[in-house]
């Protein structure tokens, strides 16, 4: 999966740079693509990838990781 994201990243960085570099009468579509591309394709498959495995219930200031950050924070001062 790293891999197939790493290449739409290339190709989408690819396409933008084509666009800039590329005096063509398509350059603001190479350009409009690969920005598409990165936003609508590449960040969304890296941030499943990344919190595929992750509990929800861990990232929520709920009262008992409010109450754990306290605790831990009390152990640091001592």
């Amino acid at each position: 999966m790293k891999y197939v994201i790493f290449i739409l990243f290339v190709a989408s960085l690819g396409s933008i740079l084509f666009g800039f570099l590329i005096a063509t009468e398509y350059a603001q579509k190479y350009i409009g693509f690969g920005v598409a591309g990165l936003f609508l394709v590449v960040f969304p498959l890296f941030s499943y990838y990344r919190w595929k495995d992750k509990n929800m219930k861990d990232y929520l200031l709920t009262k008992e990781n409010l109450d754990k950050m306290r605790e831990n924070q009390r152990k640091k001062k001592y």
